[in-house]
C-alpha cells in the first residue's frame, strides 16, 4: 500500500482529493491542513516525514490570492517558495516523491497559442513569481518528482470563481467581467483524479506537466455558461474590457495538454463538459 501525505488539506483541490480518496483501496492517506502540519516549520515537516516514511507528498498547500500576494510578497514566497524548497529536501531526505501543483501564471500571456511545458517561462504577478520560484527549486534539488501546472481551478469547495457567480444566481442584478484573459477553467475534481491516477500507475515518468480541462474561454464566457445551466437563474453577467487589479495577469494562459495525455494515456473533458458534471452532481 502506497502511503501518500497531503498538505493543504483543506483547500479546494485538497477537499477534492478527499472525496475521491475511498475509490483509492490501495493508497493509505494522510491529510494535513495548515493546523496539522505549517509546511512554512521546515524541522516539524521534517520530523512528520521521517515518523511516517510517505511515499509520495502532494502539496495542495499555496498563497493562491493573487491580489494579495503584491502586497503581501514575502508570505507569498514563504509559502510559494521557500516552505516548498524545505518540502523538496524533505521528500529527497526520505526517498519520497513530491507532487506539486503550480499554475499558469509562470506565463506572460503573450502567446496566442497553447503553452507547452517547454515555453519560456516570465510571471508578471507575485504570485507566478513566487510559484515559479517554487518549481525551480524542486527541479534543483529533487529527481523524484511531478509538477503539474492547472488553471483557473474551480470547485464545490472554497473561494473560487465558480463559488462566486453561483452564490448570485438569485439575485437580480448584473455583473460586469473581463473578457479581456483567456484560459481554461478546471475541475478540482478532474485535477484530483488526474493526481491519484499519476499516483496508481507504473509509469515513473518524473518531470513538470501541464493539466486543465479542454478548450478555452474567457472570465466572461466562463460566468456565462454557469448562469446559462442554472435555468432559473435571475443573475445576469456583461463582457467589460475594462477590470482594474492590482495584480497584471496573463491575457492568455492556456496549457497543452499534449504531453500529460501521451505519458499517461488519459482523456480529459472539455471544460463545458466538466462544469456541467459538477452543477448536475450538486443539484
Amino acid at each position: 500500500m502506497k502511503k501518500v501525505l497531503v498538505t493543504g488539506a483543506n483547500g479546494q483541490l485538497g477537499k477534492c482529493l478527499q472525496k475521491i480518496a475511498h475509490n483509492y483501496p490501495h493508497v493509505a492517506f494522510d491529510f494535513k491542513n495548515s493546523q496539522d502540519l505549517d509546511i512554512t516549520n521546515f524541522s516539524a515537516f521534517a520530523e512528520t516525514f521521517k515518523r511516517k516514511a510517505y511515499d509520495y507528498c502532494i502539496n495542495c498547500a499555496a498563497f493562491t490570492n493573487v491580489e494579495l500576494a503584491e502586497s503581501e510578497q514575502e508570505q507569498a514566497f514563504l509559502v510559494n517558495a521557500k516552505a516548498v524548497k524545505n518540502l523538496a529536501k524533505a521528500c529527497k531526505e526520505n526517498n519520497s516523491t513530491l507532487i506539486h501543483i503550480s499554475t499558469d501564471y509562470v506565463f506572460d500571456g503573450t502567446q496566442s497559442q497553447p503553452y507547452s511545458e517547454t515555453a519560456q517561462t516570465n510571471p508578471i504577478n507575485i504570485y507566478g513569481a513566487s510559484k515559479l520560484q517554487g518549481e525551480e527549486y524542486i527541479q534543483e534539488i529533487l529527481e523524484k518528482f511531478f509538477i503539474i501546472r492547472t488553471s483557473w481551478l474551480y470547485s464545490e469547495f472554497g473561494h473560487n470563481f465558480f463559488k462566486t457567480i453561483e452564490s448570485k444566481l438569485d439575485q437580480e442584478t448584473t455583473f460586469s467581467i473581463t473578457t479581456e484573459q483567456t484560459g481554461t477553467p478546471t475541475n478540482a475534481i478532474d485535477l484530483a483524479k488526474l493526481i491519484l491516477e499519476v499516483i496508481s500507475s507504473e509509469e515513473q515518468a518524473y518531470g513538470l506537466y501541464h493539466f486543465s480541462n479542454q478548450g478555452e474561454t474567457t472570465w466572461y464566457g466562463f460566468a456565462q455558461a454557469i448562469v446559462k445551466l442554472h435555468p432559473n437563474a435571475v443573475f445576469t453577467v456583461k463582457p467589460t474590457d475594462i477590470y482594474p487589479t492590482k495584480a497584471k495577469r496573463p491575457t492568455y494562459s492556456v496549457l497543452s495538454k499534449e504531453k500529460i495525455i501521451k505519458t499517461f494515456n488519459y482523456q480529459i473533458d472539455s471544460w463545458q463538459e466538466s462544469l456541467k458534471k459538477l452543477i448536475k452532481n450538486n443539484n
